[in-house]
């Protein structure tokens, strides 16, 4: 194991590893466009029990995003809209298009939604700006917002052990793999939804 693979595990098993697990969950969920998968799918490589912990703390990072995202929309829906636009991948026509998915759909929205990739806090943003309840939509968010992060890191891991023996064991090669994948995720991302 290289030096650097043996400090990022320490860091990724300490406390300052979840802090920037809560961090980066709180920002993806309020002004982010990078998903914390990124960080979960980084650690998990290299130890699934250490991404688990890292995606509660992510989970507890974006519930409070979520909540704050929803509690502007609540009181001022147009600027909290209008916020939104100023982050790479969202634009108008994704906005449209969530509304129209809590307008037909309501909560079951909010689960399905950013399973699919659209970002949590567009639909943090609608269910506030509709009146919606917060403590319905904090139950609703903790699977909508565990289940993908939970999953990232499982794959991760079972891709990586995977290829470990095709590797030789090196250190590093996973990560190679794993910034080969999200840059292609958002390379088709933002060509999807337009940067």
């Amino acid at each position: 194991m290289t030096d650097a693979g043996a400090r990022f595990d320490r860091f990724a098993q300490s406390r300052g590893g979840l802090v920037l697990a809560f961090a980066w969950g709180l920002g993806e969920a309020t002004f982010l466009f990078i998903v914390p998968d990124v960080l979960l799918t980084l650690i998990a490589a290299r130890s699934l029990r250490s991404a688990m912990r890292a995606s509660v703390a992510a989970l507890a990072g974006a519930l409070i995003g979520g909540a704050v995202m929803a509690a502007l929309a609540h009181a001022q829906p147009e600027p909290a809209r209008a916020f939104l636009l100023h982050i790479p991948g969202i634009n108008a026509r994704l906005l449209e298009r969530v509304a129209g998915q809590v307008d037909e759909r309501g909560l079951l929205a909010i689960l399905f939604g950013p399973l699919k990739g659209i970002p949590y806090k567009i639909y943090a943003v609608e269910w506030g700006g509709r009146g919606g309840g917060l403590p319905a939509f904090l139950l609703i968010s903790v699977p909508a917002r565990w289940v993908r992060f939970a999953a990232s890191a499982a794959l991760t891991r079972i891709i990586a052990r995977l290829i470990e023996p095709l590797t030789g064991h090196r250190a590093g090669i996973e990560w190679l793999v794993l910034a080969a994948v999200w840059v292609t995720f958002y390379t088709f991302y933002f060509m999807r939804f337009g940067w």
